[in-house]
């Protein structure tokens, strides 16, 4: 009999629950995925508003898990474990999932996994790839910008971060300063194909550094003040703005991932694959810089769908049942977590002043 797990996922602004089957030879199912965006939600404010995100996971979880439930053709009775998503993330909207995980697992007498997000994208290739350890993880999103050794369920080690902001973030807030719309990310990258790249010589942040760590500020700061010395802009302008930043960041991306590439080399062997996953992901320029980044280290890059690669239940619940397999579960009192850390015995970089959950 296969393992059946219900995942939840509500740490920032996507409210998602999904059914996933585990056979006995490790293999994965996805029966049900069901995400709600909450974009339109936030639109207006220009990035995610915490209290609203956690109002509409209340409004929203219990039909959402209705519905997962529903396309999978499962009975709560049928499932194994009930995960979910306990950070890190933003505290209201952890509490929502976590809590409504709990009552559910108490009231089918069903066992509880208590799912680190950023685990649950470290995973994920072996979901969709079937992917053997050891490999190399290049997590980029909102809120994280991590090169991470996956060693194996549960052990992991921290090869690189940022030291400042994730690059999602760095993107967005780009794109704000632009008055490019909400969500930031695609409109650069859009802006972008029209711009020329070379037309700002703006930096390329710890380019040749012996560590693996990310530094975005600088970045962002040197194009805020391009924008500034050149207002009001014209629309070539933030074409070419756009194109600039973004050359930057894949250079620097490039260069930072073959330090880590080199870094896990030296400490573990050869990766048995590059694996990027985080909304950074779904950027066409960076998904062609890692891809020869990986040529270049002689390996593989593996990029989950996209609709894996950004936050999803099914994420949550395959990582539940890795942790259900071997024994890992959870009692009632687990916590939720704004900040969790992937690898528990990783230093913050010299630096380091980022405040946001996980880092």
């Amino acid at each position: 009999m296969p393992m059946l797990v219900l995942g939840i996922e509500t740490t920032c602004d996507e409210t998602a629950a999904a059914v996933v089957a585990r056979g006995n030879d490790g293999s994965g199912r996805i029966l049900s995925n069901i995400v709600h965006s909450q974009t339109a939600e936030h639109a207006r404010f220009g990035g995610v508003v915490p209290e609203i995100a956690a109002r509409a996971h209340v409004d929203l979880l219990d039909g959402i898990v209705a519905r997962a439930m529903q396309e999978a053709g499962v009975g709560f009775a049928q499932l194994s474990a009930v995960a979910a998503a306990a950070g890190p993330g933003l505290i209201g909207g952890v509490i929502v999932g976590l809590t409504t995980a709990k009552a559910i697992a108490m009231v089918h007498d069903t066992p509880l996994v208590a799912v680190n997000h950023l685990e649950a994208h470290a995973l994920t290739p072996r979901l969709t790839d079937a992917l053997d350890f050891p490999y190399c993880l290049f997590l980029a999103s909102g809120g994280h910008t991590q090169i991470v050794a996956v060693v194996g369920v549960g052990e992991y080690v921290r090869l690189g971060t940022t030291v400042d902001d994730a690059m999602g973030e760095a993107f967005d807030k780009v794109a704000k300063m632009l008055s490019l719309p909400y969500p930031g990310g695609p409109e650069v990258e859009r802006s972008a194909a029209g711009g020329d790249p070379k037309r700002f010589a703006f930096p390329r942040p710890m380019l040749g550094r012996p560590d693996a760590n990310f530094s975005l500020s600088g970045l962002k700061t040197a194009v805020r003040n391009e924008a500034s010395r050149m207002m009001p802009l014209e629309p070539q302008d933030i074409c070419d703005l756009c194109a600039g930043f973004q050359a930057a960041v894949l250079e620097a991306t490039a260069d930072r991932l073959s330090v880590g590439l080199r870094l896990f080399h030296e400490r573990f062997g050869p990766p048995r694959a590059l694996v990027a996953a985080g909304g950074v992901a779904a950027n066409h320029a960076i998904r062609d810089a890692l891809q020869d980044v990986a040529a270049k280290a002689g390996t593989t890059l593996i990029m989950p769908p996209p609709a894996l690669c950004t936050d999803n239940g099914a994420m949550i619940a395959w990582a539940g049942a890795e942790r259900m397999a071997l024994g890992l579960i959870d009692t009632m009192d687990a916590p939720p977590r704004a900040r969790w850390l992937l690898d528990a015995t990783a230093a913050a970089p010299a630096g380091f002043a980022n405040t946001r959950a996980g880092f």
